[in-house]
């Protein structure tokens, strides 16, 4: 598999956009690219970038749209239900998180309890839960040893 981030906008008055981002990822999909992660800004002192919660995910939308490809969105997605949303809705096939694993190392786990799922860990992690996400390992027995 191959794939790529791009930088799908660098904010700038007359500079790269979605428009040319969209045909980049239609060309990258016919020479074979199979998946494309959507970022954007960062290149320039110049840029103004409109910051908010998922502001990046119409690029992820509108690329996947265009081009066909799986694509990752990011961009302040910050809550289990909103990185649920963003697929369900069908604006980018994978999520990507960044600063919300720095500040919550654990954060899958907590989306895994919010949305009702399980993930796989360790038995030494099994005795670490707070009562409220017991079920987030699944079917798992801590007793003596």
């Amino acid at each position: 598999m191959l794939g790529i981030r791009i930088s799908a906008s660098d904010w700038i008055e007359g500079g790269w956009d979605l428009t040319q981002s969209s045909e980049l990822a239609q060309r990258l999909k016919a020479a074979g690219c199979d998946f494309i992660h959507v970022s954007s800004g960062g290149v320039s002192p110049q840029q103004k970038i409109a910051l908010g919660a998922g502001y990046q995910v119409p690029f992820a939308r509108a690329i996947r749209q265009n081009s066909g490809m799986v694509t990752t969105a990011v961009g302040m997605i910050t809550e289990a239900a909103q990185a649920e949303a963003i697929l369900q809705a069908g604006d980018a096939d994978l999520i990507a998180l960044a600063r919300a694993f720095l500040y919550q190392p654990r954060w899958g786990w907590q989306a895994a309890a919010a949305l009702g799922g399980t993930v796989t860990a360790t038995s030494a992690y099994w005795r670490c839960l707070p009562r409220e996400a017991q079920s987030v390992f699944g079917q798992v027995s801590v007793g003596g040893r």
